[in-house]
């Protein structure tokens, strides 16, 4: 191994950058061309096609099998032309990446010769083996059949020399079986509630659309150092390895130069993106070494999502071109930053309105203290779903560290609408308003800037800041589907408006007139939801003390917290907008205490294989070469003088010693605990006793290697190290 080590690095210093030259300059010259956009359907459909299938995107109508067959047509030949030679359902099951199964166009003519075909029925549905996807027992093993099924709103793209048809992905008796179907009806429920409340201002609204903009961090790492860490390739993380000496206290990575190597991957993979419609808009160096970041400008939540996915198949596919491995794992180095996925949400009218940004008169601020409040108290009543959608195996190990916001989800608004808030609770009267009363509150509101950035400073703490137009959900995670945490999000926030909407309309009805049905029921959220407003420092140990005393929860267990998704709140939120039914929903929480189990599991078995079969033969193979050493002080110093130099290398030996015994005996009780979770049925009690009986042996094992690392020989180490995988360019 440490041989793989060495060669492993010399392949390192002796690699060249690949040069990459984008097709054009201009970026809008071959932005989306492998995308069958509006654009090209217009010119590539009839024009009844076209009407149909853009309507069909507006209005979120599916087609008929004769409409199908006209848009297929049109999309076949345009596939033809871009070189495409089979097509594919994409789609987002239950794991962490994408799917497809490739078809080729081809069929047999009625004369034996082959012909292109490709018709509206395989272009609107189709029927791939769903047998081994993760279910949570919605379906038996042997009931294979699945169906997926055209996700229009969602543009047809290609990817090498394959049409890619984003759908849905559901089992024979129609429960979803992917991310996208519960997405699109959260969407769903989201654009119906806000619209109806956005009436309230503006009869021109018809619909409202959500908007995300996933900023995606990364660590590269060089493929010859990958593959000579057995960690990396199969568990995505270093299960061992101590810190470098120097790795990101100077902060000189952050925002630094992009060295030459990794500037020639970003403009490859960006490139690809380009050509994919995906509007990449930012790059820079992350704070840890060897770790960056990309963001793309906002797009439609579903469409952002699609594109996040495709973003990451992109790069990872790139990456191996460049000699490189991206790695989206929250936590692949300790003691360093981890990765996230900072989901920058808000909301948008069809009038060209953010319903998350201030306006020019109190009638439009009051619009947005409509949402901003709703907001907020909707992340007040679903805080443990809103945590549960963002919890995985992988989170675990970032949330809670001195780089990512805790466990505990709380609001960041700033002093400026913090104050604004508080006029509203101070000056509202539960009785009806006088005439000075509404006007000095509408002065009041109207005096917010249209534009709020100078006056909201950013707290990079707080799991769900408010921007300046937006939130930001810092506690998703770099290797997850964004899916996850908007159907929840999404779902809370339409829910709530359901909610605010009766409430505003019942005062009505009572005789209040509607500004001040509105101002009295805010008020009410914004008392009901000051338990989740915090302006200070997440990280320090007195706000956790405090989010205790105000009763919001900590939870760090996984297991724990994705039981939340079955508890009353969370189900009445999830099953009563018609996003999941019961059954969808347990088989979901059941896939998620799998996948977590599964996770534990394999960095079990990994550590303890590299602990047994490589550290510990390392360890005695220098152990045994200090007791040689000794042997030979011993025949040449006499014996005053070996006594001396010996008891050195006595002391070393008896440390080596002691680590290898604790390791040995670590893995062999881990080995048990495993056995003893394995047999438990009940998918949730399996979880928790691999999170409480397995996970702890990891740190305990790798403590010991750790300092095996700083003591053995570096010759003989087996594996890369922490400053050879961090400091490679």
């Amino acid at each position: 191994m440490a041989e793989l080590r060495f060669s492993a690095l010399r392949e390192v210093f002796n690699r060249e950058p690949v040069t990459v030259r984008t097709p054009e300059k201009n970026v809008s010259k071959y932005f989306g061309i492998n995308v069958f956009d509006l654009h090209k359907m217009e010119h590539y459909l009839s024009a009844e096609a076209f009407r149909v299938v853009k309507q069909a995107i507006e209005l979120g109508k599916s087609l008929t099998r004769e409409e199908a067959n006209q848009v297929a047509i049109g999309l076949k030949a345009w596939a033809l032309e871009r070189g495409a030679t089979h097509y594919t359902h994409w789609f987002h099951p239950l794991t962490e990446g994408t799917a497809e199964k490739h078809d080729g166009f081809i069929e047999m003519g009625e004369r034996g010769h082959i012909v292109e075909n490709f018709s509206g029925e395989v272009l609107v549905q189709s029927e791939p083996d769903a047998s081994s996807f993760p279910s949570g027992g919605i379906r038996n093993t042997f009931e294979a059949r699945g169906y997926t099924a055209w996700d229009v709103s969602s543009p047809v793209f290609i990817v090498g020399a394959t049409l890619c048809i984003p759908t849905i992905f559901v089992s024979y008796t129609g429960e979803a079986l992917d991310y996208k179907a519960p997405l699109l009806k959260a969407l769903s429920a989201l654009d119906k509630a806000a619209t109806a409340v956005c009436r309230y201002f503006d009869r021109d609204v018809t619909k409202v659309i959500a908007t995300l903009g996933c900023e995606q961090e990364y660590f590269l790492v060089d493929e010859a150092l990958y593959y000579a860490r057995p960690d990396l390739v199969l568990a995505d993380r270093t299960l061992m390895g101590h810190q470098s000496a120097k790795d990101q206290q100077l902060s000189d990575h952050y925002f630094g130069s992009i060295p030459e190597r990794i500037m020639s991957f970003i403009e490859d993979f960006e490139c690809e993106a380009y050509k994919l419609g995906i509007p990449i808009k930012t790059r820079h160096n992350e704070v840890a070494p060897n770790q960056f970041e990309c963001a793309p400008i906002y797009e439609e939540v579903n469409l952002a999502v699609d594109h996040n996915q495709l973003l990451m198949d992109v790069m990872k596919r790139i990456a191996r071109k460049h000699k490189f491995r991206v790695l989206f794992h929250e936590k692949p180095f300790a003691g360093i930053n981890g990765s996230g996925k900072h989901n920058n949400w808000s909301m948008q009218t069809n009038t060209g309105k953010n319903l998350l940004s201030p306006g020019k008169n109190p009638k439009s601020n009051l619009q947005f203290l409509t949402f901003l409040i709703n907001v907020i108290k909707s992340v007040n009543d679903s805080n443990d779903l809103i945590r549960a959608s963002v919890m995985s195996e992988n989170n675990s190990y970032r949330l809670g560290g001195h780089e990512a916001p805790p466990t505990i989800i709380s609001v960041f608004l700033g002093s400026y609408l913090t104050g604004m808030l508080d006029d509203i609770v101070n000056k509202v009267t539960d009785r009806k308003m006088t005439p000075a009363q509404k006007t000095e509150l509408k002065l009041g509101i109207g005096k917010i800037p249209e534009i709020l950035l100078d006056n909201t400073d950013r707290n990079r703490t707080s799991p769900f800041a408010f921007s300046g137009n937006r939130f930001e959900f810092r506690t998703v995670g770099s290797s997850a589907n964004c899916s996850a945490a908007m159907i929840a999000l999404n779902a809370a926030v339409a829910y709530q408006l359901v909610r605010f909407k009766k409430e505003v309309d019942l005062l009505i009805r009572k005789g209040r007139n509607k500004d001040e049905a509105i101002f009295q029921i805010l008020k009410k959220y914004i008392q009901e939801s000051q338990r989740v407003l915090f302006e200070g420092d997440n990280y320090s140990r007195d706000w956790h003390d405090e989010a205790a005393r105000r009763g919001l929860s900590g939870i760090a267990s996984v297991p724990d917290s994705l039981k939340a998704y079955l508890a009353g709140n969370s189900r009445e939120v999830l099953i009563s907008t018609g996003i999941f039914s019961e059954k969808e929903l347990e088989g979901r929480v059941e896939v998620e205490f799998e996948k977590f189990t599964k996770k534990v599991q394999i960095e079990a078995r990994v550590l303890g294989d590299l602990a047994i079969n490589h550290i510990v033969p390392t360890g005695i193979r220098y152990m045994t070469s200090l007791i040689e050493n000794v042997r030979g002080l011993k025949e040449i110093f006499d014996e005053a003088e070996f006594s001396k130099l010996a008891a050195e290398s006595k002391d070393l030996i008896i440390r080596i010693s002691d680590h290898i015994s604790a390791i040995k005996k670590l893995e062999n009780e881990m080995v048990e605990a495993r056995k003893k979770a394995n047999i438990i049925t009940d998918s949730y009690i399996k979880a928790i006793e691999y999170e409480n009986n397995v996970k702890p042996f990891l740190d305990k094992i790798r403590y010991h290697i750790d300092k095996l690392e700083l003591i053995v020989d570096n010759e003989i180490w087996p594996l890369p190290k922490y400053r050879e995988l961090l400091f490679t360019r």
